[in-house]
């Protein structure tokens, strides 16, 4: 890759594309390309193909989805599912048609069954049923992977796919309709402290345990993967599993977690756990060896993570 090639980041406005346009920036290529949802729809295949042939991108980063926490999920599964495979389709088969050199696609951990072994592992793909909450969308994500493979099998075309953990960080998504749990935390402590409430109830027994990973970790990674020659990628990976996990190799009960955004937001009053609600499955880490054997692992600890995040939260609401 040189400094000056042309690179296209799809969702560019979203917590990962946005730390990805930091990272690219940061590394001195500056001959990036961005275009809004409401200039640019990606659901709309002959938009896309126009974008693509107007621009001449010779590497995109896919970053940009559909996505939202359980309630979101269960209630627009026809959403989750249209709109990201429509999106993942529109823009790798125009990426193809116009001879785009390099392509990241990014899916998410949910890709992997619901029982499945812990840590868990590339090979799981497809080997269980997934978790009936988010299944449209872990379907569409899988559909993402199968259509990079299909590709580079067919065409020789270099796509290349990673399935990052739970993310958080700058510019995340704290409505509380649809975000996930760290700014759901975050913002709901933070508000408590500000109405000098006594207490906030966190659903679940807060054992299960989850793996998170600071956004900016997998701008990183994504730089890592992307810079990788064609050769050691395919060295690395079976032409019909070809994706590879992004993660810390680390999880945190979720009652750990609330306390340490509690200590981080500097919130004095009690957190009382509903052992009514449900917890979700008991633990969910990926394996991400793979990646770590080619050079790359995680340099932000969950606590600088997390006192960076309420930074930034602090900056836009105040």
């Amino acid at each position: 890759m040189n400094k000056d090639d042309k690179i296209y980041v799809a969702g560019h406005n979203g917590l990962v594309g946005s730390s990805i346009l930091r990272r690219l920036k940061h590394y001195g290529y500056s001959n990036l390309i961005t275009q809004s949802h409401k200039n640019l729809d990606l659901t709309n295949q002959s938009d896309v193909a126009d974008f693509f042939s107007d621009n001449k991108p010779k590497h995109v980063i896919l970053s940009a989805a559909k996505v939202g926490g359980i309630y979101a999920n269960s209630t627009f599964p026809a959403d989750f599912i249209y709109q990201n495979i429509m999106i993942e389709s529109n823009v790798i088969h125009s990426a193809y048609a116009n001879n785009v050199n390099k392509l990241i696609f990014l899916g998410s951990s949910c890709i992997y069954p619901r029982e499945v072994e812990q840590p868990m592992r590339e090979n799981a793909l497809l080997t269980g049923s997934l978790e009936p909450s988010n299944e449209p969308y872990a379907i569409s994500k899988i559909a993402g992977i199968k259509l990079c493979e299909s590709f580079n099998r067919q065409y020789d075309t270099d796509y290349r796919s990673l399935m990052p953990t739970n993310l958080y960080g700058i510019n995340d998504n704290f409505n509380s309709d649809s975000s996930h749990v760290i700014p759901a935390l975050i913002s709901r402590m933070h508000d408590a402290k500000i109405k000098g409430m006594s207490e906030i109830i966190v659903w679940g027994t807060g054992n299960a345990m989850r793996e998170f990973m600071f956004v900016d970790d997998l701008a990183e990674a994504i730089m890592f993967v992307l810079k990788l020659d064609k050769s050691v990628y395919q060295e690395k990976i079976d032409p019909m599993l070809s994706h590879l996990n992004v993660g810390t190799g680390e999880d945190v009960k979720i009652a750990e977690l609330a306390f340490m955004i509690k200590d981080i937001v500097g919130f004095k009053g009690k957190i009382v756990f509903d052992t009514s609600k449900p917890d979700g499955p008991p633990r969910k880490l990926i394996d991400a060896k793979k990646l770590r054997n080619m050079g790359w692992k995680c340099k932000v600890s969950l606590y600088d993570g997390l006192l960076e995040t309420y930074k930034w939260y602090l900056n836009i609401t105040e």
